[in-house]
């Protein structure tokens, strides 16, 4: 069996109480911080871990800790990124849901480390039920003295609250994310200056996803070298995957990284196989913005080698032969999905969420869904195919903040892995309306790249 830091204790009735939660050693992490580590040994700690981030960049945490700048007297804020709008994606709330604790106790934590003495979760405004909850644990928190004025004597300090966010996948980004809970259009800002120099009303802020918050907890009850002794490479620890689409158990699964990709597919302990017996046909391995791979490339890499679950595995063969490890929305595809569709659904996404700030996002995202809406129903020439690369080529890299890329990155790999899939919808219209293109080569074994 795979070892559990978060979910260990999933299971447990009650659990998302604070009593059975300190029952089951809860808080531990922020009375050993509080009592017998300074900040800076936190942060060091978390150094030690190799902990990266969770939600979706991969930035380590500890490092970008160490980045906030300490101006005397200008106060330090951390914000919890709970927003968690990438479609695929659904491990925070699952967190957030059934062991809140979790959370709050790493917020205690981590605003310790950072000196912050105001820190807020901005969660999705679509998640009610999940703010409701974490409203209860704060306050059970607080009651119980792990929160407010003088913390269990220490002469610490920290108010928590809850920030309903503002409905809009670009909340999702740090920046437009601290304008919305600053009460502004969710609108990403121009960088530099960074949060960690001018974030919050203006002040040194870090932004941490909620899996990255609630992973200090083990780090600190355990150690930072013990943290790093799991998983491999640059890739330490466990990682939460939300696994959907064709498979036999979707669900949320905490796994050790480097765990192969096939494993976690087929084998009984996580997804259990593709549903209703039929074959894999491709996988979006990090939430919909990452690079789509058919079968055959994600489960192997060019080299022949098995594919991991780890940052620097799925990225082998960089955007030509790879993905992203992402957020951790696994998305897998069987023989009878159509990839067109699917690439025009995330592309309708896009073109929705896009702020509009900037042109190559605000025009790119809508002409890419017009081309592919015609593709995908019957009227699409091999020019489109075509337009559709350049336009994602006009759009990455040129925007303020990676929705751009987000939006780009899926077209432009399925178009290089699928092509003849998008070619078989501008020769056979009439056809691709009534059954899909199937599985032709995609799950057939590569010639390794030597």
């Amino acid at each position: 069996m795979a070892r559990k830091l978060l979910l260990t204790h999933i299971d447990v009735p009650g659990i998302h109480t604070f009593d059975v939660y300190r029952q089951k050693g809860g808080y531990r992490a922020v009375e050993k911080a509080l009592k017998t580590l300074t900040p800076d040994e936190v942060v060091e700690e978390v150094k030690k871990s190799g902990l990266r981030g969770r939600g979706g960049a991969g930035f380590p945490t500890g490092m970008k800790w160490s980045f906030l700048a300490k101006p005397e007297g200008v106060p330090r804020y951390l914000v919890c990124n709970a927003d968690e709008s990438e479609p695929g994606t659904f491990k925070d709330r699952y967190l957030m849901t059934h062991i809140p604790h979790a959370l709050i106790e790493g917020m205690i934590v981590a605003s310790y480390a950072l000196g912050a003495n105001t820190s807020y979760i901005y969660v999705r405004g679509e998640m009610m039920p999940q703010i409701r909850i974490l409203e209860r644990a704060i306050a059970e928190a607080k009651l119980a003295g792990f929160l407010g004025k003088n913390i269990l004597g220490t002469g610490y300090d920290l108010e928590l609250f809850v920030q309903p966010g503002g409905g809009a996948y670009i909340c999702g980004e740090e920046t437009a994310l601290l304008e919305s809970l600053e009460g502004k259009r969710g609108n990403p800002r121009i960088k530099p200056p960074f949060p960690a120099v001018s974030g919050l009303y203006n002040c040194p802020t870090v932004v941490n996803n909620v899996e990255s918050i609630a992973a200090t907890v083990p780090i600190i009850n355990d150690g930072g070298e013990e943290y790093a002794k799991i998983g491999i490479e640059r890739s330490t620890g466990t990682k939460l995957i939300s696994a959907g689409g064709n498979l036999n158990k979707p669900g949320v699964y905490e796994i050790e990284l480097g765990l192969p990709v096939e494993e976690f597919i087929y084998s009984d302990e996580y997804c259990g196989g593709i549903a209703n017996g039929k074959r894999l046909k491709a996988v979006v391995a990090g939430g919909s913005s990452v690079p789509i791979l058919p079968a055959n490339l994600i489960t192997k890499t060019l080299k022949g080698e098995p594919r991991l679950m780890t940052y620097e595995s799925l990225a082998d063969g960089g955007f030509q032969s790879g993905t992203m490890l992402g957020s951790g929305g696994f998305i897998a595809f069987d023989e009878d999905q159509c990839i067109v569709r699917n690439t025009w659904n995330f592309t309708r996404f896009y073109h929705h969420e896009s702020c509009g700030q900037c042109s190559p996002c605000r025009e790119g995202t809508g002409w890419m869904e017009k081309v592919l809406h015609k593709i995908e129903h019957g009227h699409g020439t091999f020019s489109d195919i075509d337009l559709l690369v350049d336009v994602s080529k006009k759009i990455e890299g040129n925007t303020i903040c990676p929705l751009g890329d987000a939006a780009a990155w899926p077209v432009a790999s399925a178009i290089r892995h699928f092509r003849d899939e998008f070619e078989w919808h501008v020769t056979n219209g009439r056809d691709a309306q009534v059954r899909n293109f199937g599985l032709a080569h995609y799950a057939d074994p590569l010639e390794p790249v030597l």
